[in-house]
């Protein structure tokens, strides 16, 4: 099992999102039943945003875009549905953390953050907040931050191999199904849209 360092290795940086990324993948394995990665397709993961909570559960649950078995939805929900291959029995788990309380100050410079202030001592402040909701997250009980539910979802098709084919105007190559046609040419998308 990945520790969080190794998590904020692939990533790049410490996070609340890569926190609650984190406690998901795990309570996802664990119920699951699951010791190890998925190294093929027998796990798929649907996300249902494109934070870095995302990133934490690529790295620990093994569900990659590339094999398939990481299913994006964008519906901005800290929502993450896991099925197993091919019983179709899954778990939802959703996050129910409330975090640690801010003064009014610390607030404030929030809000300055977020309108472009980058002072020393707003960075600071950002800084020392994100690390004490991470801090939060890695150690709340699990029944504190995340909501399991069993599901039974229908599976999506297992990852397609397309033959790959040549644009006719830019030369780069595309997978098949996303070939279109435009003045008799198979072109890509890309070049399909172009005017």
């Amino acid at each position: 099992m990945k520790r969080f360092e190794e998590v904020v290795s692939f990533h790049g940086h410490s996070c609340p999102g890569l926190a609650l990324g984190y406690r998901v993948a795990l309570a996802a394995l664990k119920a699951m039943d699951m010791e190890k990665i998925s190294e093929d397709e027998e796990l798929v993961a649907i996300v249902e945003n494109d934070s870095c909570a995302v990133d934490a559960i690529q790295a620990v649950t093994g569900c990659t875009f590339g094999k398939g078995n990481l299913i994006f939805k964008d519906y901005g929900k800290q929502a993450y549905t896991f099925v197993k291959r091919p019983s179709g029995n899954g778990i939802r788990i959703s996050i129910d953390f409330t975090p640690p309380e801010e003064t009014e100050k610390e607030k404030e410079l929030w809000r300055r953050y977020g309108r472009g202030d980058r002072s020393e001592e707003v960075v600071r402040a950002v800084h020392n907040r994100k690390a004490r909701k991470t801090r939060a997250i890695l150690e709340s009980p699990e029944k504190a931050l995340l909501k399991i539910t069993k599901v039974k979802v229908p599976l999506p098709q297992e990852a397609r191999i397309y033959q790959s084919l040549s644009c006719g105007m830019c030369g780069e190559k595309m997978a098949e199904p996303k070939a279109r046609v435009k003045e008799g040419k198979i072109v890509c998308i890309p070049c399909f849209e172009r005017t």
